[in-house]
Formats: structure tokens, C-alpha cells, sequence
């Protein structure tokens, strides 16, 4: 049996069809109340508050934790730092406190590349061996439940596989991914012709395709993984290949990388310009080495794919358009 927490979010929802159709038996957990295709094992529940977690670990094999809070583009909680802290250090230690007891063999925790930097200039790529320095809450929380996990399993018989990717995309992708997908639907120009960087991402399908390997691969035991598309594209790039998805000719114009900066810095989207402006390369070679691993889709083909997919999914919003 296999536990995935966050079956009903972004990740969680394809990964359980990818498990499913493997024919594993997958139990999942989440907070919304959905219906997920192929899924009989589900269960609705706020793993903050802890009541149900040995429950939800007994008789399982591997867990692999998804659950957490990422990027809020929009924050309304009172205390972010105690909001973030809870969802991912809290949740995360007290279930595998619970995994530990219920005797799970493997637990995967979805980390993030945040824990070691939100950029890499210099042609610096970012491995597992990289310093750790995040510069966001949602790095800091990440990274402090890496080590408190290390901690526990030290003390332990079970196998603990730390999966480190940067951002994660598909049709469906939420947050910025999703708000330039859909500017760039309604044919808005976008201020990018000159940029020159390079950016590493994960197809959602290559990132469950190699959590999908972690499962059952032996070296996989107790070690950390920075994992990507394995090349890195620029922004440019990434609008052209989204843009031929969905049926439309994309329009970028040149502006200097100054007045980027300063208009997104002042509607509060910093953020947002280091992913469209800045580099981040990853050496993905760990995975390869060590578990034989190769992305199975290229990026330009899934990112494609995740236009088509996009116009599919919004074909209401956006019929009669051009």
C-alpha cells in the first residue's frame, strides 16, 4: 500500500492515475473533498491536526508526502511564518512520527529546490551538494523539515528520500505558471524578447515518473535529489513553445530587464520576475547516476503539451477567441 498525501492537489491527483494504472494500491489523504478518478482509498482530512495519522499509515509500504503550503500569491493568514511552519515542518515530522510507528519501509518527502536559492547567476548550476540558503519562507520551512526527518530517521528502520525539483508544470499548473499561460491565451504582449536566461523546471510528468522510481529503487535509501527536465530554457523559449500549444502566434516585445524589475517589485511580484527573468540551472546528475533516471518527456514537448492541455481545460473561457 502506498500513502500519498495531497492526492487532491496539482501533483497529488496525476500521481495517484500514475500509481493506479501501475496497479499499486493507493490510499490518499487531503484536505478537499473530491472525487478522484481510478482512486477508492480516500480519505478527507487536515493532517495539522494529527488525530488520524497512524490510522492513515497503518498498513502502508511507502509514503510519499506531497502535503504542504507553497507559494501564496495572495497571503491572508494572520502569521505566515507560524502558518508555514505548522503546514510543512509539523505536518511533516508528525507523520512520519506516525509512518515510524506503523513500520512504513520508505517515506518520500517533496521538498523543493527553494531550500538552496531562488536563482543561479554566475553559471552556477545548483546540486545536492550546493549550499542550502533559502531566501523564502517557503524554503526555510522546507528545509527545516529535511533536517528534523533526517533526525527521526536516524533513530529508525525506515528509508527516508528527500526529492529536491524547482517549479513544476503542466496544463493545469496553478499560481504563475497559470497566470502566464493564460496572458499569453489571450494574446497579451509580453515584455521578454531580450531576455537571456536559463531556467530549469520539471514536467509534472518527468517529476511523477521519478517519484515512481524512488519507490521501489534500492539507492534511492536515505539520499536527496535535485531533479529537472535536465535543460534549461529561457523565457523567450518557454512562451513560444506554450504559445504553439495553444494554436497562437506569440507576441514579445523588448524591455529593458531595469524597468522589469522595478514595475514588478512595485505591484509586490519580485517574485515573479526572478522566475521570468532570472536564471536557475540544476545539475540533475545524481539522479542519473545513481538510479539510471532520464526525464521521459522533453521540455519543449511538454511544455507544448501543457498549452494544448491549457486551452483544453479553459475551452469555455476561451472560445470565439483568435
Amino acid at each position: 500500500m502506498i500513502l500519498v498525501t495531497g492526492a487532491s492537489g496539482f501533483i497529488g491527483r496525476a500521481l495517484c492515475a500514475r500509481l493506479t494504472g501501475d496497479n499499486y494500491k493507493v490510499r490518499g489523504a487531503g484536505r478537499s473533498q473530491v472525487h478522484i478518478p481510478d482512486l477508492t482509498n480516500y480519505v478527507s482530512c487536515d493532517l495539522e491536526h494529527g488525530g488520524e495519522l497512524d490510522q492513515l499509515c497503518s498498513g502502508v509500504d511507502t509514503v510519499i508526502h506531497l502535503a504542504g503550503r507553497a507559494h501564496v500569491l495572495k497571503e491572508t493568514s494572520d502569521n505566515p511564518v507560524l502558518a508555514f511552519s505548522r503546514a510543512n515542518v509539523d505536518v511533516s515530522v508528525n507523520l512520519a512520527q506516525a509512518a515510524i510507528r506503523q513500520k512504513v519501509r520508505r517515506f518520500i518527502f517533496l521538498s523543493s529546490i527553494g531550500v538552496h536559492a531562488a536563482e543561479s547567476e554566475g553559471g552556477d548550476k545548483i546540486s545536492e551538494a550546493s549550499a542550502c540558503a533559502p531566501s523564502q519562507l517557503y524554503g526555510v520551512t522546507k528545509l527545516d523539515a529535511e533536517i528534523k526527518l533526517l533526525e527521526l530517521v536516524e533513530a529508525s528502520d525506515m528509508e527516508l528520500v528527500i526529492i529536491r525539483p524547482p517549479l513544476v508544470y503542466a496544463g493545469d499548473a496553478p499560481g504563475n505558471f497559470h497566470r502566464l499561460m493564460s496572458v499569453i491565451s489571450k494574446g497579451v504582449p509580453l515584455p521578454f524578447a531580450n531576455v537571456h536566461n536559463l531556467r530549469s523546471m520539471i514536467a509534472r510528468e518527468n517529476l511523477i515518473d521519478f517519484i515512481s522510481l524512488c519507490i521501489t529503487h534500492p539507492s534511492a535509501a536515505n539520499e536527496k535529489f535535485v531533479v529537472s527536465d535536465g535543460v534549461g530554457v529561457s523565457t523567450p523559449e518557454i512562451v513560444r513553445c506554450l504559445a504553439k500549444g495553444m494554436g497562437k502566434s506569440p507576441k514579445l516585445f523588448a524591455c529593458p530587464s531595469i524597468l522589469l524589475s522595478a514595475g514588478l517589485t512595485l505591484i509586490g511580484r519580485r517574485n515573479m520576475y526572478n522566475q521570468l527573468c532570472r536564471s536557475l540551472v540544476l545539475d540533475s546528475r545524481k539522479a542519473k547516476m545513481l538510479l539510471g533516471w532520464k526525464p521521459p518527456v522533453e521540455p519543449e514537448q511538454a511544455l507544448v503539451i501543457a498549452g494544448r492541455d491549457f486551452i483544453k481545460t479553459n475551452s469555455d473561457t476561451f472560445k470565439g477567441q483568435g
